[in-house]
């Protein structure tokens, strides 16, 4: 069995993550650049954690500007197991107000600028994304805001647009028209990348406002979206806490296959693979492959 070590990438207004003991600040360098900013290691209970600000600390990094690669591959390659992503969302739906939190399940695209992949021309790889979200350890996010009183829906579509601009109305209303249950601009690449790392992932979406559907709300703005983000923080902080508290001290194999999903991705030739891209790999999928990291 593999000890469990928790990821937890923070989203807009979770810079740090306080409660941990034994906190040391390391930075780790990748073959992909630069992740968003030095990793935070603490424990919380018997449970190791690793903080990563999405944003970097100050929130520098636009959504588009993040190094989702570089992020990913520094997670794996400090032996992280399993993702817990904090993302703050918009909402298209009445019930989900500001201040909600949604346990996603899946997730629709729509970003065009970010490198979606670790794999490409030289090693060929295509993993399933049918179900992005490893269920265990969104059931245990359940439990975790079950004990920390917070409202949450179990379930949801995210849709992930590039920004960093708001929708516009007539997009909002479309995506809205769709069944999508949320809009934020972050939780791509970043699951594509944490399957093809064969990390187990879950999204908590933090609710902070209506996008600009909703004819009796004021349109979103950076001053409104700010505001709830301080409440959501502190639920967020509750509920990482309660997951940290629970959690099994050895990685439970995902039934979704998620933490094994290049068991049989890898298309190209082992003849005709390129070194310098295998060599990139190491970290994240040295197990197939038998790179170094």
């Amino acid at each position: 069995m593999t000890k469990a070590i928790v990821g937890i990438i923070g989203g807009s207004g979770i810079y740090d993550l306080p409660g941990l003991s034994d906190v040391r600040e390391e930075h780790v360098t990748t073959p992909w650049g630069e992740p968003s900013d030095a990793l935070r290691f603490g424990r919380l209970g018997n449970t190791e954690a690793v903080f990563l600000p999405r944003h970097g600390r100050g929130h520098r990094l636009s959504p588009s500007g993040i190094n989702y690669r570089a992020n990913i591959d520094v997670l794996k390659r400090v032996g992280v197991t399993d993702i817990i992503s904090l993302s703050a969302c918009g909402s298209y739906r009445a019930e989900l107000y500001p201040g909600m939190f949604v346990l996603i399940d899946q997730f629709v695209d729509r970003t065009h600028l970010r490198a979606s992949s670790f794999f490409g021309n030289g090693c060929v790889a295509h993993v399933s994304l049918a179900h992005p979200v490893a269920p265990r350890l969104a059931a245990r996010l359940a439990d975790a805001a079950e004990e920390a009183g917070v409202a949450y829906q179990k379930g949801g579509t995210y849709i992930c647009m590039e920004g960093p601009q708001f929708s516009s109305r007539a997009e909002s209303l479309t995506y809205k028209s769709l069944g999508y249950d949320v809009v934020g601009m972050t939780a791509m690449p970043e699951v594509k990348l944490a399957r093809e790392a064969e990390i187990s992932y879950a999204t908590v979406a933090m609710v902070t406002d209506y996008d600009c559907w909703h004819e009796e709300h004021d349109v979103v703005d950076v001053a409104s979206v700010i505001k709830v983000m301080h409440a959501n923080s502190a639920n967020a902080q509750k509920i990482v806490a309660s997951l940290l508290q629970n959690f099994p001290a050895e990685h439970e194999p995902c039934p979704i296959g998620s933490d094994r999903a290049l068991d049989h991705a890898i298309m190209t030739a082992p003849a005709v693979r390129d070194p310098e891209l295998v060599k990139k790999l190491g970290a994240v999928a040295g197990r197939v492959l038998g790179a170094g990291g």
